[in-house]
């Protein structure tokens, strides 16, 4: 039984939604993020990314960079860049890419539900990347990232939803890359609205549980920090808001997931034609004159040495098992790790990851560039995968599994900058 409740929302004021609106701290390096807020000084991202505004020997996890972000959100509230509103709201956030639209309910969910499980990830996260949010979080006391959730479609929600959008955003523009962002406010204003808030909060209340889509490292941190200063105030009740941290929750059934690629560098030792030949005792492997693209599950998409290849699993290697028979696996279990003795490809230099928003052929591109920046002898291919779909991710999820790293690609990513969640 998932808690959703409402906030007082920080958010930039209408005019500068636009400005503000920054992809997610972790989508840059350290010199884009500054470009990005050299070109545009309104960007979140400098607070998201505190660094920008240092020299570049400036270590990045000093305390001085924290305090940074800290200042420059007091003073773009004092100047009036964000707004607070008065009273608790939930939000609709939809983004629009590609003709497509899904729209997500924010607000604040429990740190106790993710704790015993009825927030369900499919993810591990690494401590070292968690420990810079947790001191972001926790310096500026505020959650400045959303954490992205999806549930099982309800259609008491979808009725809320699509009346409220019949009515006037507060934000509504588009980004850089294209994307349409609109927001509603469902504040307290009206009954209606106060109706509204009830009805949402009540239908989340009797799901048996929601799921982490991305955010897994965005989501342990804000809860770490919740329990930290559940220690430093011993008396709290529940009721405080470093209980909750900010979410936007979507449907399921409205989410892409892309696929995401790899790059893997092999061994001088193996040929191009050995590799092949080895790959066929678990697939079935077909060339191709030209760039192709996995068309369903079970097919993997293979580029070396200029050739294209389609290689399609052989039934007998499934087990009816959630994450053994997702494509990822496969390729872990039948190719990389066999292959090129790949044991963990998340901490194994020789895999570069790639997502699918990138397009096929950033593949060649690498895979070509680098082959030759190697010498000749250098076995380099690139691996196409066929998207994992939702259902899996659910299942997966609801097993209580995890999936390999890397499985998934979000598109389109939520701003951050446009929810501020003040502890």
């Amino acid at each position: 039984m998932p808690v959703l409740r409402p906030f007082r929302g920080v958010r930039p004021a209408g005019d500068k939604a636009s400005d503000i609106a920054a992809l997610p701290y972790d989508v840059y390096n350290r010199e884009e993020a500054k470009r990005v807020v050299e070109r545009n000084p309104l960007s979140f991202l400098k607070i998201d990314r505190a660094e920008t505004q240092f020299p570049e020997e400036t270590d990045l996890y000093s305390q001085e960079v924290y305090e940074c972000a800290r200042q420059t959100l007091k003073e773009m509230i004092c100047d009036g860049s964000f707004i607070e509103d008065e009273e608790p709201c939930f939000y609709l956030y939809a983004l629009t890419f590609n003709g497509r639209t899904q729209t997500g309910i924010v607000g604040c969910a429990a740190v106790d539900d993710y704790l015993r499980g009825a927030i369900r990830k499919h993810e591990n996260t690494k401590e070292d990347k968690e420990k810079d949010r947790i001191r972001h979080v926790d310096t500026l006391n505020a959650q400045t990232g959303p954490i992205f959730l999806a549930y099982r479609q309800q259609a008491k929600l979808k009725g809320i939803v699509d009346r409220v959008k019949c009515s006037d955003p507060i934000y509504d523009f588009i980004s850089e890359d294209g994307i349409r962002h609109q927001v509603w406010k469902i504040g307290t204003d009206t009954e209606e609205d106060r109706e509204r808030q009830k009805k949402i909060a009540d239908v989340f209340s009797n799901m048996e549980c929601v799921y982490i889509a991305d955010g897994h490292h965005r989501a342990a941190s804000a809860v770490k920090v919740g329990l930290k200063r559940r220690r430093e105030f011993p008396d709290y009740d529940g009721t405080e808001e470093f209980n909750y941290f900010l979410s936007v929750l979507f449907p399921a059934e409205e989410l892409r997931i892309f696929d995401y690629n790899r790059v893997v560098t092999g061994t001088t030792e193996q040929t191009f034609d050995e590799l092949l030949e080895r790959i066929r005792e678990n697939f079935q492997v077909t060339e191709s004159a030209s760039e192709i693209h996995p068309g369903h599950k079970g097919e993997i998409v293979m580029y070396g040495s200029g050739r294209w290849y389609r290689l399609t699993v052989h039934e007998d290697l499934y087990k009816n098992d959630p994450v053994d028979d997702l494509d990822v696996s496969i390729l872990q279990n039948y190719i990389l790790d066999p292959l090129f003795d790949i044991k963990d490809p998340k901490i194994d230099p020789r895999v570069q990851f790639v997502g699918g928003i990138r397009g096929i052929g950033e593949l060649v591109r690498l895979t070509d560039r680098e082959s030759k920046a190697e010498g000749e002898s250098a076995l380099r291919v690139a691996f196409a995968m066929y998207p994992t779909s939702m259902d899996e991710l659910l299942a997966v999820a609801d097993s209580g599994r995890l999936m390999p790293p890397k499985s998934t690609w979000f598109e389109p990513k939520l701003r951050s900058g446009l929810f501020i969640h003040m502890m």
